[in-house]
């Protein structure tokens, strides 16, 4: 994000007209690295975010609530004593300083005092900090004596600009006039290096706006001008920057502040999902390691047990040949009545039992072997059916795209006993229709979110809807809700895209089976999602078409 000079100047100007006048409610620090304000303009509430993160750091506005801490930090502590409660009377970048002043008003019983609120905004050395009359009270990143800094940032020492970088201020006209008359090659690059407070994106843009005569004016102009264009850009639906000024393929909003606060929101939001994506795949991946060590070890013991047969075979052997073997014996070579050309079996004996007992050592090995055999049969058959289930799950969880399909997917793992449920859950609203809706040619169609709403979702479908499912893959169930009418081939398709989109295939060919439901059956004790079905046909999907 340009988060330099240049569009802090519009973010501060904005900021005073929303704030001014304004009164901090309250003050939350949900991280080390952010302060919210939640302000009331007199108009409505606001929360405004104060971000140090090198990767988000910047003043902006954002939509949703954050969870306070159980215990807040001293910083926090801190501002709830000296602000809040306290008038926002002024909001101002510094110079031509990616730094933010807040000018706060605080109000007590007897007396009213100005502090002094900074945002600095540096990347990786972005900070916070609150001061009384230049007086540092206290910081959200602060230095100690022991260490070796330029710039010292505690409580009761004066605050100090950060150093200044050997740039060129562009607020000294003639300064900035000497430096871009050495201006050779690339412009753009030679703008960045040379002028303070631009990001490499508006340095490029103002080489590009740049069409001949005075350089500095053009320069000037472009830096100092009022005018403004936000747009946030996006790929794939996920934002990936911001600017004060129209950029091709930008979503254009009215503010800047808007088009902050859908960057963030979106952004945030996005990495919040990911985040409970990647602890719900964690959860999926460590069921599904765990089953597949036991399957391996199953199928090792199976391995083993394969050859009771050949027991039992040696066993009868010994049993016929009694009479031709005697105690003492290390091993004979038997005719082997079984084999049908005739050969010979070697048969190992101890010799320190009798022909009969070695051949009722046979017959007990095999008969052990033979029961193991049988009861490891039913375990192949549950590890690999529970293998199959979490791997329905891993591509839910995959597939999810909203916060409610990651809130149904964690209700699911829940019920499944991988995932902890937290002991104090948030009131949620059970929608009328849980499950993802869509539409096409009058029709409904409904598609299950985890395997809970799949087994949902059949339950509340008539025996005349039809139903779809991914061919050999895993995906949800799809629902056409037909009441009496035949769905036309552009209805089926765009179903089948939808069961494509939402399964682990990849690919623009997906193999979709469907069918009237009346010939989905779940069978009973089946795992969640689980079903068989019958008298169905084939068409092929595409998720990209959805």
């Amino acid at each position: 994000m340009p988060q330099d000079a240049f569009t802090l100047r519009f973010v501060a100007k904005e900021l005073d007209g929303a704030l001014k006048g304004g009164h901090i409610n309250k003050i939350v620090q949900p991280s080390r690295d952010e302060v919210f304000l939640i302000i009331y303009t007199g108009k409505r509430t606001v929360k405004l975010v104060l971000n140090t993160n090198a990767q988000d750091c910047g003043a902006y506005f954002e939509e949703g609530e954050e969870e306070s801490p159980l215990v807040a930090p001293n910083f926090c502590m801190l501002l709830r004593k000296r602000v809040q409660g306290a008038e926002i009377r002024k909001v101002e970048l510094l110079g031509f300083e990616r730094i933010l002043r807040f000018t706060l008003n605080s109000y007590s019983d007897f007396e009213r005092t100005e502090r002094m609120l900074y945002l600095e905004v540096m990347g990786k050395y972005s900070n916070l900090i609150l001061t009384e009359g230049d007086v540092i009270l206290g910081a959200l990143k602060t230095t100690t004596l022991d260490e070796n800094v330029r710039r010292a940032i505690f409580p009761g020492v004066k605050y100090v600009l950060p150093a200044p970088q050997e740039k060129v201020d562009p607020l000294d006209e003639a300064a900035l006039r000497e430096v871009l008359s050495k201006a050779d090659g690339d412009l753009g690059h030679f703008l960045f290096t040379r002028i303070a407070g631009l990001a490499p994106s508006t340095a490029e843009a103002i080489a590009k706006s740049y069409a001949g005569g005075d350089l500095c004016d053009h320069v000037r102009s472009y830096i100092f001008s009022d005018m403004v264009c936000p747009c946030v850009v996006e790929r794939e639906g996920k934002p990936v920057d911001f600017y004060a000024r129209s950029v091709a393929g930008g979503k254009p909003f009215s503010t800047l502040l808007e088009a902050q606060c859908y960057f963030y929101t979106r952004r945030h939001a996005l990495k919040h999902m990911e985040e409970g994506r990647r602890k719900l795949l964690s959860a999926v991946q460590a069921a599904l390691k765990k089953h597949e060590k036991r399957l391996a070890q199953t199928l090792e013991k199976k391995k083993e047990c394969e050859g009771c047969e050949l027991l039992r075979i040696k066993g009868e052997l010994l049993t016929a040949n009694l009479f031709a073997l005697s105690r003492g014996m290390k091993g004979c070579e038997l005719a082997n009545f079984y084999d049908e050309n005739g050969g010979t079996l070697k048969i190992a004996l101890d010799p320190l039992l009798t022909p009969s007992q070695n051949a009722q050592s046979y017959f007990k090995r095999y008969r052990k072997q033979k029961r193991a055999l049988e009861m490891l049969a039913p375990q192949e058959a549950e590890t690999r059916s529970e293998l199959e289930y979490f791997q329905s799950l891993k591509a839910a969880v995959l597939s999810a795209e909203t916060e409610e399909d990651l809130l149904s997917c964690t209700e699911e793992l829940e019920a499944a006993g991988l995932w902890k449920a937290r002991e104090e859950k948030r009131k949620r609203v059970k929608a009328a229709i849980p499950f993802r809706t869509f539409a096409c040619e009058g029709f409904q169609i409904f598609a299950g979110r985890n395997n809970l709403q799949n087994d949902a979702l059949l339950r509340a479908a008539a025996p005349g809807d039809v139903w779809l499912h991914a061919q050999r893959y895993h995906s949800c169930h799809v629902v056409i809700r037909t009441n009496g009418r035949s769905p036309s081939d552009m209805v089926l398709s765009f179903a089948a895209n939808l069961c494509a989109k939402y399964s682990d295939a990849n690919g623009d060919k997906i193999p979709v089976d469907y069918c009237l439901v009346k010939f989905v059956k779940k069978p009973p004790k089946a795992r969640a999602g689980f079903v068989v079905y019958s008298n169905f046909s084939t068409l092929l999907g595409d998720p990209s078409k959805v």
